[in-house]
């Protein structure tokens, strides 16, 4: 069974799917872009962003009733591979050991053109 796991404290759906979905006991959070919910603004620059985007993730989680430290697997999308070291060590001042198992890849285009969208599995 599967159970829908909104908040208004990351951004809102913007087509045919949920914020996050728990199934089990995984949480499953769509890919979060750095758009801040309460003012639909985008922040300028990688890490920046990269804040953003973690935010809002993490609002994901707390709406789950968990956190960060439940994340087992992220997947990040960056806009060109040369954002790879600043994404990072910004990630790096979120997460810490164990680390969640991560995917980085750079993608031709990302959603209103941000630099970074981040998506995550969680144990809860």
């Amino acid at each position: 069974m599967k159970e829908v796991i909104s908040t208004t404290n990351a951004p809102a759906a913007i087509g045919p799917y949920s914020q996050a979905i728990k199934a089990g006991n995984l949480l499953f959070c769509s890919g979060q872009i750095p758009v801040n919910p309460a003012t639909g603004e985008i922040p300028e620059g990688i890490e920046a962003q990269t804040r953003q985007s973690l935010a809002n993730v993490k609002a994901l989680l707390a709406a789950a009733g968990c956190g960060i430290e439940n994340v087992v697997k992220t997947t990040v999308f960056l806009a060109d591979m040369s954002l790879f070291a600043p994404m990072n060590a910004v990630y790096a001042e979120e997460f810490c050991e164990p680390f969640p198992a991560r995917s980085a890849v750079a993608v031709r285009e990302l959603p209103k053109q941000v630099l970074v969208e981040i998506e995550v599995i969680a144990s809860i």
